[in-house]
């Protein structure tokens, strides 16, 4: 073990399944509340990994012993795995001496973390933050990508609690600063909305310059009294409303097809037309021009960049292309961090075997096109890639570098729409990764399978979220089932089951067999429970190793005399035992227990891997105390049988719901539903999860109808003053349930609440738009994080998770990562 902390490593690495180049690679064992990085040092060190940075607290006699061996190894022992990245980061930080923005802020960072980089990108080498990487491990990350070719860096800093802030100042180091405006998130982590400005601030105690609003006068009052007496030689440059007494006035003016935005302060007066209308968007621009003046940018070329700028695509999609491929849309951005990022998304994905890449020439690295090329070689080796797309000049003239079983170069995107034989591409999973120049847009708008105008979003990193809000209630040691029946709750079982793969969930839970048997197709290998195995699915259980749910005696008779005429027992799948404490739907109850104790000792042969029962109304504390006795009915049920096997099994009886109310009952494994999909069973805790499914759909048409006419069928949709009707492309055979219809049911529609009229029809829905401000073509939100979908669900006394699994299949499924 070496006692200096000098790595060699040219890669920071601090998540185990994100490898690319092992051997060029440092990891830093992180341990955090729901995951553990020191679990996962073995298989790093057989992938090739060979520098570690382990904490002094997990450093245990086990792992001592366990990492002995490993004489060409390099292991650091520090207090804190985290605390050491920031340092080395800090250390390389010191060698540069460019132009530093540090952005921080409550909303906006990253748009203008990405509006600058394209804004400054002619006649600059930029390194910026991938995507959000704005955490207390996102920004070393971030900067360690700093190399001498660069002449400028942006990265973004978020911080959720105090103190944070001032580990991030020495890793960035900014030299300019942006502040882009303050708001509620993360306000739970402060004393105050002024402690939080405070320690936002500290990302700026050493810069030269500060852009700001003037108009946030809480940002303006703590930059006077807290930034100024640290930061003594600091040069704010403010802006604002005419009557801010910013140092630059700036006004909007709304025209038909543009805004103007005009400033006026020392430096003059200018006036810049952008296709943007909302305030944020507004807001945010404002900030890149006047950096961009201050950074003696002159106001034409500024113009003619704002013309070109595009809206910011913060998020990975997944979504269903042609001929049974799926893309994973990443169009608008292209450099080696966000290349590596969209990589270890598309290794996730199980649901092809086959892997294709579309990638545009790679902008702003700072390399020469062959070192640069021979990277990106060796990433997409590492990833095992079937087939490479590479379009661009520069790509085109490296492919001598690429060792991909298949590849093609276009020079450009037009070229590859016009030439490339799209009925090539099938039954895989392709990552289209294009820079903004190229419009990779065009191309994903090529190779999707078009959809219907209804759209149900899935938000992954929700998921996660959520995932690991349920992990933290039931500690490390309690295993998790999540439950993927129903198309996973109507959100799609492959996607999702693919992403508990990567997160380590130990088991899968489904209706039926089928649903096993398209997970086993689609790649997932974890022990996957079938609820309902009825005898002509048991050859599938067997095939696909399925596990099935025994509750009768019937049913354990016929699987036993199936497994034992196959004369293979041990092939058999495991099965799972379900007792019936109160729920009287399915499960043997206390009479059949002499019954099942005897069969079980007389069939060695019959593996059971879990006990489990299911709590009848965990969701309501009327029910506390009737839970209370079938938790003590199974634990004596569960210990009976376990007795008869001689050995010990999982034990389970909590559901979402469960785990909230009752934690203590966790036993050692739980089953996670509704939960994870961002419904909070009991009420209690809904605010700890995350909105997952937002379900969009578009106005087809736009009427003006006057008082006295009717809408729909039936002429139900009374009109009783002059009224705008929206027709929407959504009905209940895509899952909007016709109850919803006659004003029962409320659509978001650019921020208004807008009542349906008139019947639902099978494939549209009309709402009164009337004061909304509407065009035909407008997305709308049927529910999602600005509408509830409780709130859906009380409208017509159900419950969220008929609405989730009533969605139609015809609803195209788009899966997003931030």
């Amino acid at each position: 073990m070496d006692v200096g902390f000098n790595p060699q490593a040219a890669y920071l690495l601090t998540d185990s399944r994100q490898i690319s180049f092992p051997e060029q690679s440092i990891f830093f064992a992180i341990k955090g509340d729901r995951h553990d990085g020191h679990l996962f040092l073995h298989d790093l060190y057989q992938s090739g990994v060979r520098e570690f940075v382990v904490e002094e607290a997990s450093w245990s006699d086990s792992l001592r012993q366990g990492t002995a061996g490993w004489s060409d190894a390099k292991i650091w022992v520090v207090p804190s795995s985290i605390k050491a990245l920031q340092e080395l980061v800090s250390e390389r930080r010191k060698q540069f001496n460019i132009p530093v923005v540090g952005i921080a802020g409550s909303n906006g960072k990253t748009i203008v973390k990405e509006w600058l980089v394209q804004l400054m990108a002619p006649g600059q080498r930029i390194v910026a933050s991938p995507k959000s990487y704005n955490s207390q491990i996102g920004v070393p990350l971030s900067v360690w990508n700093l190399n001498k070719e660069h002449t400028l860096a942006i990265f973004e800093a978020g911080i959720s609690q105090a103190h944070e802030m001032e580990y991030l100042q020495p890793v960035m180091q900014p030299t300019i600063g942006i502040f882009t405006n303050i708001g509620p998130a993360h306000d739970n982590g402060f004393r105050s909305r002024k402690q939080k400005i405070t320690e936002k601030l500290r990302l700026f105690t050493k810069v030269k310059k500060l852009i700001y609003r003037k108009d946030y006068k809480d940002i303006d009052e703590e930059i006077d009294l807290i930034l100024r007496p640290v930061n003594p030689f600091l040069q704010t440059i403010s802006w604002g409303s005419s009557n801010s007494g910013a140092d630059i006035r700036v006004t909007y003016q709304s025209k038909k097809d543009n805004t103007v935005i005009s400033l006026i302060g020392k430096s003059g007066a200018f006036n810049f037309e952008t296709g943007f209308r909302d305030q944020a968007s507004l807001e945010n621009l404002t900030h890149c021009i006047v950096f961009m003046l201050d950074f003696g940018i002159a106001s034409k070329v500024i113009q003619d960049r704002i013309l070109l700028l595009k809206p910011v695509s913060m998020r990975l999609e997944l979504k269903e292309g042609i001929n049974h491929c799926y893309i994973i849309d990443d169009a608008y951005n292209n450099d080696l961090n966000g290349l590596s990022m969209a990589l270890n998304f598309l290794s996730q994905q199980e649901q092809r075997q086959k892997k294709t890449i579309i990638l545009s020439d790679v902008l702003q690295s700072g390399q020469t096109p062959n070192e640069l090329y021979g990277m990106v070689s060796k990433l997409l080796k590492e990833k095992a890639l079937n087939r490479l797309i590479g379009v661009g000049p520069q790509i085109s003239s490296q492919a001598n570098l690429f060792d991909i079983s298949e590849q093609e170069f276009f020079l450009d995107t037009e070229s590859f729409l016009k030439e490339f034989p799209f009925n090539t591409l099938s039954d895989c999973v392709i990552l289209v990764k294009g820079a903004r120049p190229f419009s990779f847009e065009k191309i994903v708008h090529r190779i999707q399978q078009k959809a219907h105008g209804t759209v149900l979003e899935i938000n992954l990193d929700a998921l996660v979220h959520n995932l690991n809000y349920y992990r933290s209630k039931i500690g490390r040691k309690t295993k998790i089932m999540v439950m993927v029946k129903a198309f996973a709750y109507g959100s799609g079982s492959a996607e999702v089951a693919a992403l508990l793969q990567y997160h380590r969930v130990d088991y899968l839970g489904v209706a039926y067999a089928d649903e096993g048997v398209a997970l086993r197709q689609s790649g997932i290998t974890l022990p996957v429970m079938v609820m309902n195995a009825t005898l002509p699915a048991f050859d599938l259980l067997w095939e696909y190793k399925l596990e099935p749910e025994l509750y009768s005696r019937r049913m354990l008779s016929d699987w036993l005399s199936y497994i034992l005429k196959k004369n293979d027992a041990a092939n058999a799948p495991s099965v799972h035992l379900k007792l019936d404490t109160g729920m009287h739907r399915l499960g043997f109850e206390e009479d059949d227990y002499d019954w099942l104790i005897s069969q079980l000792q007389q069939n060695p042969a019959l593996r059971v891997s879990s006990i489990f029962s299911h709590l009848v109304g965990a969701d309501e504390g009327i029910h506390n105390e009737f839970s209370k006795n079938q938790y003590q009915q199974f634990v004596k049920g569960a210990g009976l049988l376990e007795k008869a096997l001689g050995y010990s099994t999982l034990k389970h009886i909590l559901n979402s719901a469960g785990i909230v109310r009752f934690p203590d009952y966790r036993l050692d494994m739980v089953r996670l539903g509704i939960g994870l999909y961002g419904v909070e069973a009991t009420g209690q805790e809904q605010y700890a999860l995350q909105s997952v499914g937002s379900l969009k759909t578009i106005v087809s048409q736009i009427k003006y109808l006057s008082s006295g006419e009717t809408v729909g069928y039936s002429r139900s949709g009374q009109i009783t003053h002059d009224s705008a009707i929206a027709t929407l492309a959504i009905g209940y055979a895509d899952g909007y349930d016709r109850g919803l219809g006659n004003g029962i049911g409320k659509i978001l529609v650019n921020g208004t609440l807008c009542p349906t009229i008139g019947n639902v029809c099978m494939d549209m829905t009309m709402v009164d738009v009337t004061g909304a401000k509407v065009e035909e073509g407008d997305e709308v939100i049927i529910f999602g994080k600005e509408l509830p979908i409780t709130e859906l669900a009380k409208s017509i006394h159900t419950i969220p998770y008929e609405i989730l699994t009533g969605i139609g299949d015809r609803v195209k499924r788009i899966f997003y990562k931030e």
